[in-house]
């Protein structure tokens, strides 16, 4: 048997250390932004519904269906997804 997946209009933020895109972050729901500054580059930690991810420089956050987050790389990511309205 074939499936497709059903077309879904997702919420997303590409992760960049930067005030800009923490503020996009809160605004999508994600609360607390959490950037660890132990490592370099940083990272963004996310509660997942796996457990905690560590997100990179670049990596897409993603909001999910349901209302969760999660990282995504860029090169799935622009595999994946198109820029709505292009």
């Amino acid at each position: 048997m074939l499936f497709r997946k059903r077309p879904v209009v997702i919420d997303a933020v590409r992760f960049e250390d930067s005030v800009e895109c923490f503020d996009e972050l809160q605004e999508l729901g994600l609360d607390p932004v959490r950037v660890g500054y132990d490592v370099k580059p940083p990272v963004l930690r996310i509660d997942t519904l796996e457990g905690e991810m560590a997100a990179q420089l670049g990596d897409y956050i993603i909001k999910g269906v349901n209302g969760e987050f999660y990282p995504c790389k860029p090169d799935i990511f622009e595999k994946t997804y198109i820029e709505e309205g292009v």
